[in-house]
């Protein structure tokens, strides 16, 4: 039987279907074998699970076609698709390797510097970002009829009406360069913003993350975040901690002079605390008020309440011991 379809004797297409049904049945196999056992490389493992499948298919086209004769028109589509399938998942494995690097760096960094961590993760972004500008105008630059200089041309134009467009999302993205240059916070930093209080977990191109102190996540803008006042507790060195106590007017003036004496006896001798000053600040509507400060050496919150809480206890303990009485608010 001389059966001929499109230049292609019957043989040739049935060579060609088991060429295309091998490699790529061939292809699956082998990436289903590399991303579920261990390999010694673990980019491999990395670069298996970005394969797609159209990737796959695309090249078992290509190889079904080499037993085939095509006209000049199916050869070249044939080209171009092949080479657009294969220019997307060489962008996706450059990716996911980048990703793979810098989240490998980042673990490595985070425990040492967090400065850096934060920096990788912009400069992961830059990389992904960057390979996938060189995939589409190579994409581009291999489609039929498209002249990628005119192109890029009128893109400048088309830029500006964009970016009018976006300029939220431009204004984020420049936040998040400022950020990462800067360094206000990084990851792993306590930080206050506003009412809410939370460790800097992600530095985005568009947001950052907190996970505040109950458990939940917290989003602000990078713009937001820049144009608002920023408390950095991970940059304090130590805690200046003040406190007041109001002592009511029928304490004898004998005693109250003794009163600033008895808050530094009360703060001296504390590990990681050094004591700064005790007075008499004021005398307000209610009583005397005695203002005190002391330095704890650790920026810990749980360590300044401890002692803060130890403290408060000695002084009650010592003035009820002496006998003073503290004021109390009339309530009207």
């Amino acid at each position: 039987m001389n059966w001929v379809l499109w230049g292609n004797s019957l043989a040739q297409w049935l060579t060609s279907l088991g060429l295309w049904v091998g490699a790529s049945a061939g292809l699956f196999l082998l990436r289903w074998l590399l991303t579920r056992r261990e390999t010694p490389l673990a980019f491999v493992t990395v670069l298996a699970q970005r394969t797609r499948g159209y990737f796959i298919l695309a090249a078992g086209a290509y190889a079904a076609s080499l037993a085939l004769h095509l006209s000049p028109p199916w050869r070249e589509g044939l080209r171009v698709g092949v080479v657009l399938a294969v220019l997307l998942q060489v962008g996706l494995w450059f990716s996911g390797w980048v990703q793979m690097w810098v989240q490998r760096r980042m673990r490595e960094q985070t425990e040492k510097d967090a400065a850096q961590a934060t920096n990788l993760n912009a400069l992961g972004i830059l990389l992904k970002a960057g390979v996938w500008v060189v995939v589409v105008v190579l994409m581009l630059d291999n489609l039929p009829n498209v002249e990628i200089t005119t192109l890029i041309a009128s893109l400048g134009i088309t830029g500006i009406a964009v970016g009018l467009a976006v300029q939220n999302i431009l204004s984020d993205l420049f936040s998040s360069l400022s950020i990462t240059l800067d360094k206000p916070f990084v990851i792993g930093d306590v930080i206050t913003v506003g009412e809410f209080t939370g460790t800097v977990e992600h530095i985005g191109l568009k947001s950052t993350r907190l996970r505040g102190l109950p458990g939940e996540e917290v989003i602000f803008s990078n713009s937001d975040l820049l144009n608002s006042r920023i408390r950095n507790f991970q940059k304090m060195e130590r805690r200046r901690v003040g406190f007041e106590v109001v002592v009511a007017y029928t304490t004898p003036q004998a005693v109250l002079q003794r009163i600033p004496e008895l808050l530094r006896e009360c703060v001296v001798g504390r590990d990681q605390v050094i004591f700064g000053r005790a007075h008499l600040k004021a005398l307000g509507d209610f009583g005397a008020v005695f203002e005190c400060v002391y330095f704890v050496e650790r920026p810990e919150y749980d360590l300044f309440m401890d002692i803060q809480q130890a403290v408060l206890l000695a002084i009650y303990q010592r003035f009820e011991a002496e006998g003073i009485t503290l004021a109390q608010r009339i309530r009207p």
